[in-house]
């Protein structure tokens, strides 16, 4: 293993490419889920491609997935999208996890008034 391999982290960019190796087992179910991802994400549809790449990459960063941040990075930038636009995606994406974890709040509300505190 290469040094540098060694010492940058869990994810490596290289091994994006290596997605398809997942299919070593199973292969069917891998070209299932290829074939599906692929007339998804790949074609115009009541969305466009720029606009599904924009989703894709707000949802890797949400869910923060480094290989498909890099993949959409890429996929955002040839299908048209500007730095503005992805980064106002991934804005997007923040204050979505934001509020999603705000409004778990009225949980706590909930319990504090069976406690008699509220």
């Amino acid at each position: 293993m290469s040094e540098q391999k060694k010492s940058d982290g869990y994810y490596h960019r290289e091994d994006l490419a290596r997605f398809g190796e997942v299919g070593t087992f199973r292969k069917e179910l891998m070209d299932k889920f290829f074939a599906y991802y692929g007339e998804v994400t790949s074609t115009d549809g009541a969305l466009t491609k720029r606009e599904k790449a924009l989703i894709a990459l707000a949802v890797s960063h949400s869910k923060q997935c480094p290989y498909c941040i890099d993949a959409y990075t890429t996929q955002c930038l040839e299908n048209g999208a500007s730095p503005d636009q992805m980064t106002e995606a991934i804005h997007v994406a923040a204050a979505m996890e934001a509020g999603m974890t705000l409004v778990h709040g009225v949980q706590m509300l909930n319990g504090l008034k069976d406690k008699g505190v509220l």
